[in-house]
């Protein structure tokens, strides 16, 4: 785990102190994780936790303060940021601060809450839950709570099998991993946690780990993860477990946390969560904390100061999630890059997107692009047929038809080259020209390469 630099370190500790006195939001302690840069107020009794994206401070939830000094902190926090030439954003408010209109504000998703206590009614007015955790028990999965002295001897080795877990659990997604509030951290300040560890026969295949919301005496079940192959209902008994726990111990709430772009959010995000269904599924996460019966649906959103761009702030937020370990300037380009390895269906489609409008334009382009006329029409036509083959691919990957066409690719890259090299530059008399023909050389070889490194990456994985 190592220590945090001594001066990083004192920083947590005195977080830590204000959390316990004016940690409100859900996101509250997930703070102390490694990552989280800290501004304090004047008076040492506000704190907002943020990272540096390079062109803006992300604020990771509400200012950590009194309820009655919110506003201000907010206010002192924007001046910090705008002397240090920052813009601002607030990510995973909720209704407490943003009621107060202090901040323009858009929703960006909802999340579910449960009153402890009533927690074995619900249970029994639902066969279809009880029928989950009869599943997992009749696979003979166990749940035990166990200590953080107990997660940290090495001589057991659980430390090491629920990093196992995490990697595993990592590879299969089809996101690049994401940093800031989503980086999975779980033995940060292990002592403030619960962990509740499921088991199949001595073997963990599934883990939750609970953090406090100090101020409002709940838990935030921010670790959910199960093993691919572990028993149905493995979540669902680690929920149990876990919300039983809290009940006993006096809790008062609990919460799973965000589910992003679900509930009363702006009809172009709605957009966006159709089109990148195919990355993350936001549908199946909703349903699954659907599933578990909540007694209410929270909205959070996401906020900046007025007079400034929402679009902005999203971007700004985005870039956040798009970082390691806090370390700024984080390159969309190379997410999007890692993110379309590790989904190829994703960027499958991408290509095919991009390659109707191009054959759109082969097909109205003049005559004189081309040696002769059939030479376009059969460009056009073997363009459209990529078109299908890649949309096929996208909905279910065959390696056979990714070789395929990566082969087409390939020959079309080489052919197309000739035929510039050969006939088209030649000809060329105006310089604006050279753009379209290094497009039309360019795209297809990129789409090859990728094609080639998706199938390597798929066959050593």
């Amino acid at each position: 785990m190592g220590m945090p630099p001594r001066d990083e370190a004192r920083d947590r500790a005195r977080v830590l102190e204000l959390l316990r006195e004016h940690g409100w939001n859900t996101t509250s302690f997930q703070v102390l994780e490694a990552g989280i840069r800290y501004w304090f107020d004047r008076s040492g009794c506000a704190c907002v936790a943020y990272v540096d994206t390079g062109h803006a401070w992300v604020a990771a939830g509400a200012p950590i303060a009194a309820a009655d000094a919110l506003e201000d902190a907010c206010q002192e926090f924007v001046l910090a940021a705008t002397a240090a030439r920052r813009r601002v954003c607030f990510f995973a408010l909720e209704d407490r601060l943003v009621s107060r209109q202090a901040l323009a504000s858009m929703p960006v998703g909802v999340q579910p809450s449960w009153v402890p206590e009533r927690w074995p009614e619900k249970l029994r007015a639902s066969r279809s839950l009880r029928e989950q955790l009869r599943r997992a028990r009749a696979k003979e999965v166990s749940v035990r709570l166990v200590s953080a002295s107990e997660i940290l001897d090495p001589t057991l080795g659980v430390v090491a099998a629920m990093e196992g877990l995490v990697s595993s659990w990592l590879g299969s997604r089809r996101m690049a991993p994401l940093g800031f509030l989503v980086d999975v951290q779980p033995f940060a300040f292990p002592e403030e946690r619960r962990y509740f560890l499921a088991e199949l026969r001595g073997r963990l295949v599934g883990f939750l780990v609970a953090v406090p919301i100090f101020a409002r005496q709940g838990w935030f079940f921010e670790d959910l993860i199960r093993e691919r192959d572990a028993p149905n209902g493995t979540s669902e008994l680690l929920f149990d477990a876990a919300i039983r726990q809290v009940a006993a111990e006096g809790g008062q709430r609990v919460t799973l946390g965000l589910a992003p772009l679900a509930g009363d959010v702006a009809p172009w995000l709605s957009a966006v969560r159709a089109w990148f269904r195919g990355l993350y599924d936001f549908d199946g996460l909703r349903r699954f904390k659907a599933r578990l019966r909540p007694d209410a649906w929270e909205t959070v959103h996401l906020a900046w100061p007025h007079g400034r761009s929402g679009l902005i702030a999203l971007h700004d937020a985005l870039s956040a999630f798009t970082m390691r370990g806090g370390v700024a300037k984080a390159s969309f380009v190379r997410f999007g890059l890692e993110t379309a390895l590790a989904s190829p269906g994703f960027a499958v489609v991408v290509l095919a997107a991009l390659l109707v409008p191009w054959t759109i334009l082969l097909a109205c382009t003049g005559d004189g692009w081309f040696p002769e006329p059939w030479v376009r029409l059969a460009w056009v036509l073997f363009d459209a047929g990529l078109v299908v083959g890649l949309l096929s691919l996208a909905r279910r990957w065959r390696r056979w038809l990714a070789q395929g066409l990566a082969i087409s690719i390939t020959m079309d890259a080489l052919v197309t080259i000739t035929e510039v090299a050969l006939f088209n530059l030649p000809r060329v008399t105006d310089p604006r020209v050279y753009v379209p023909l290094a497009v039309a050389c360019v795209a297809p070889a990129g789409a090859a390469f990728f094609l080639w490194l998706t199938l390597r990456r798929s066959r050593v994985a």
